[in-house]
């Protein structure tokens, strides 16, 4: 499970470390300049990597308890 939880350095890399180096206007990638598609495509990614982690943790295999 420490393995899966690294996933969550990729979108901290990917936002903040990659960003300076996708700091330009072109090219257009479905009608966004090329910035606002490298955020936009990191939130999403993001989600997902959310999404799998929370399905692989063995800390969520357990009901509710009430």
């Amino acid at each position: 499970m420490k393995n899966i939880k690294l996933l969550l350095w990729l979108p901290f890399v990917g936002m903040l470390l990659f960003l300076p180096l996708a700091n330009r206007v072109e090219p257009y990638i479905l009608g966004l300049p090329f910035l606002l598609f490298w955020i936009v495509a990191w939130m999403v990614l993001s989600s997902i990597i959310l999404t799998v982690i929370y399905r692989f943790d063995p800390d969520n295999k357990g009901g509710d308890a009430e």
